[in-house]
């Protein structure tokens, strides 16, 4: 079966668009409730736990940030390999990134917990701490697309990941973090399509 993971302001429902890509397997995609990672850590293990007692085989596909919950959830050993689009792999640079984006500091933060920023993001101290807490560790097969022109993550952070991870990375120029025009989605369908070829090589 498929597993898919929506991004921020995402949706389960997302799923749909995978499922002409993957006729021979159940698509199914998860409808999470929580949005911290030591939240999202549970209801996403829970959910894998069951398909798995259900399932021999469960491919993921995770975006933007349902990258980073999936791995944080420590679901690897459940998962054959995986898709990431957009994925957000350092999620402690991505908060520092937007904290200078604010001008905020680390002090300023630790004392007020919480600062709303102008451009619609909390920064959270404890979600801060949280991620420097729990590294990531993500030993699946997994193909990574990513587009050149990706606001969240630069090329050398995601570039880093794939590397260390043993990850394949596809660049779409001109690509952005939010796949959704039409060019867009044909290029994210045929990287698809393409992994599908080559891991039913191995």
């Amino acid at each position: 079966m498929v597993l898919y993971i929506h991004g921020k302001d995402g949706s389960a429902g997302e799923s749909e668009h995978y499922k002409p890509l993957f006729p021979e397997c159940e698509v199914i995609g998860l409808d999470y409730q929580t949005f911290t990672p030591w939240e999202t850590r549970t209801e996403i293990q829970e959910a894998v736990t069951k398909l798995n007692a259900k399932y021999d085989n469960i491919v993921l596909i995770a975006n933007s940030i349902g990258a980073f919950f999936s791995m944080n959830a420590e679901i690897g050993e459940m998962i054959r390999y995986a898709y990431f689009i957009s994925p957000v792999v350092d999620m402690e640079q991505l908060i520092l990134n937007m904290m200078s984006w604010a001008g905020v500091t680390e002090a300023e933060m630790e004392e007020k917990g919480v600062i709303s920023t102008s451009f619609g993001e909390d920064l959270s101290w404890n979600y801060l701490c949280y991620v420097r807490e729990h590294p990531v560790c993500w030993n699946v097969p997994t193909r990574i697309l990513y587009g050149s022109r990706d606001n969240l993550t630069s090329y050398e952070t995601i570039a880093s990941f794939a590397k260390s991870h043993g990850n394949e990375l596809t660049v779409m120029e001109e690509g952005e973090h939010w796949f959704h025009t039409d060019e867009q989605m044909c290029f994210l369908d045929k990287w698809i399509l393409n992994g599908k070829k080559a891991w039913r090589k191995k």
